[in-house]
């Protein structure tokens, strides 16, 4: 389960971006992350509150902002959604192609006090 990874590397970034702004406390959470990233929401969801007892987000609210994939085909340039990895063009069939959005893993904001 790398969802626990994760969730601590999120930990890790919330403390050091506290500290940097001389915070105590994170009462505001707010991540993307991208439907191709491979993270289970549900398995980041039930490590979360294990991760985050005894530190800067501990009372934080968490806020999931996602991002839906989307493609390019390399032999047509079409764009198109992708909900898996392994989607191809819909349009060609072809298997090449460029990810867009969807991948994104990032902690978008902070809010401290």
């Amino acid at each position: 389960m790398h969802e626990l990874s994760i969730a601590l590397g999120i930990v890790k970034i919330a403390e050091d971006e506290t500290k940097k702004a001389n915070a105590k406390q994170v009462i505001k959470i707010e991540l993307e992350i991208g439907t191709l990233a491979g993270v289970e929401f549900e398995s980041l969801n039930f490590v979360w509150n294990s991760a985050i007892k005894d530190t800067v987000l501990e009372f934080a609210k968490k806020e999931i902002d996602i991002i839906k994939g989307i493609g390019k085909c390399i032999d047509c340039d079409t764009e198109f959604d992708m909900d898996n990895i392994y989607d191809c063009c819909p349009k060609c069939g072809s298997n090449f192609k460029g990810i867009l959005k969807g991948k994104e893993l990032r902690v978008k904001t902070l809010e401290v006090i």
